[in-house]
């Protein structure tokens, strides 16, 4: 994967997390509709916070792996 397609696919996670964490997506998804995003048999029980916390700790990760990713590109590749 190049480069710029890293970068676009870091930029996509990053916009998605903003919008679970600042504009409503946490409490949008709220309930059964967790379950397409987060893909947890118990997540249908989660309040807004908890998904958030999840969202984040999901994206530290995320972030991680893109700076791994910048200096080593085969990080790059999906398994």
């Amino acid at each position: 994967m190049s480069l710029l397609n890293w970068s676009l696919f870091f930029a996509t996670s990053s916009i998605f997390t903003l919008w679970v964490m600042r504009w409503g997506g946490a409490e949008w998804m709220e309930g059964w509709k967790s379950f397409f995003f987060i893909d947890w048999f118990r997540s249908s029980l989660w309040s807004a916070e908890q998904i958030k916390l999840y969202f984040l700790l999901l994206w530290l990760l995320h972030v991680i792996w893109f700076v791994v990713g910048i200096f080593i590109p085969m990080a790059r590749a999906f398994p």
